[in-house]
C-alpha cells in the first residue's frame, strides 16, 4: 500500500512539474506581453466617452488625468495593458507637457511607442516620416516588413529633438498550429484565410516549398496587409494535403 501511495504521489508531482514547465514556456513566448507599458503618442480619434491613441490604443474618457478634454493631435503619455476586447487599452492617460523635459536634468530620454513599418529605403526602415532604424536594433528572429506593427524604444535628444530607435520588436505575435495554406499567388499566400505570407520574408525548413492545402504550424506577427491583420514569419510543414 505504501509503495502504491508513493508511486501515485510521484505521478502527480511529475504532472504538476510538467504543467509548470508548460506555463513557463507559454509565458516566455509572450515575452512579457501582459506587463503594463508606458508609452507616448498622439490622440487620433475622440468620441463622446472614449478615443484612440496612434489609431491603436483605446482609452475611456475617465482614464484621462485631470478630466482634461483631449483633442485630435494632442500628445499624451499613457499606461497601456493588453485587453481581450480592445487589444491594447490605456488605463491612464496624461496630457503631454512640453516643459517636462526642459529642466536640464537630462540631455536625453527614452520612450516606448507603437508604430507601423514603412517601406525600406536604401537599407533602412522607417517607422514614420522622420525616424528610421537599421536591422542591428531589431530583436533576434524578426525581419521587419512593410505594414508590421512594432514596439519601438526611441532615444530622444532634448537639445536637437532628434530621435533614434534603439530597439524594435513585434507589437504582438502568436503561434498557430495545424492550419491550412488556403491560397497561393506567385510568391505570396494566405494561411487559414486570415494570415498573409510572402516567401521573401518567410523562414522555412530546408527543402520545403509551401503548397496549397498543406497543413502547417506558423509563427505570426501583427501586420496590416490589405484585408489581413497577421503575417507569418516562419512556417513548418505538418502534413501534405495528398
Amino acid at each position: 500500500m505504501l509503495r502504491f501511495i508513493s508511486r501515485a504521489l510521484a505521478f502527480f508531482r511529475r504532472k504538476m512539474d510538467s504543467s509548470e514547465a508548460e506555463k513557463e514556456q507559454y509565458m516566455s513566448l509572450l515575452e512579457g506581453a501582459t506587463r503594463l507599458k508606458t508609452v507616448q503618442g498622439a490622440v487620433t480619434k475622440v468620441c463622446r466617452d472614449h478615443g484612440l491613441i496612434d489609431d491603436l490604443i483605446y482609452f475611456d474618457s475617465d482614464a484621462v488625468d485631470g478630466n482634461v478634454f483631449l483633442k485630435v493631435g494632442h500628445k499624451v503619455t499613457a499606461t497601456v495593458e493588453e485587453d481581450k476586447t480592445y487589444g491594447l487599452k490605456a488605463i491612464k492617460v496624461i496630457p503631454f507637457c512640453d516643459s517636462c523635459h526642459g529642466n536640464g536634468v537630462s540631455d536625453s530620454y527614452a520612450r516606448v511607442t507603437f508604430a507601423c513599418i514603412n517601406p525600406e529605403v536604401e537599407g533602412a526602415y522607417y517607422i514614420d516620416h522622420t525616424t528610421y532604424f537599421l536591422l542591428d536594433v531589431v530583436c533576434k528572429g524578426f525581419e521587419p516588413y512593410q505594414g508590421d506593427r512594432v514596439e519601438v524604444e526611441l532615444c530622444t535628444q532634448s537639445d536637437t529633438l532628434g530621435r533614434r530607435a534603439v530597439s524594435v520588436k513585434p507589437l504582438r505575435h502568436k503561434h498557430v498550429h495545424e492550419v491550412y495554406i488556403t491560397s497561393l499567388h506567385g510568391r505570396k499566400g494566405v494561411i487559414d484565410d486570415s494570415i498573409f505570407f510572402t516567401l521573401e520574408s518567410l523562414k522555412l525548413p530546408d527543402g520545403y516549398i509551401p503548397q496549397i492545402y498543406d497543413i502547417v504550424n506558423a509563427v505570426v506577427v501583427e501586420s496590416i496587409q490589405s484585408c489581413y491583420m497577421w503575417r507569418a514569419i516562419s512556417m513548418t510543414l505538418v502534413k501534405r494535403w495528398y
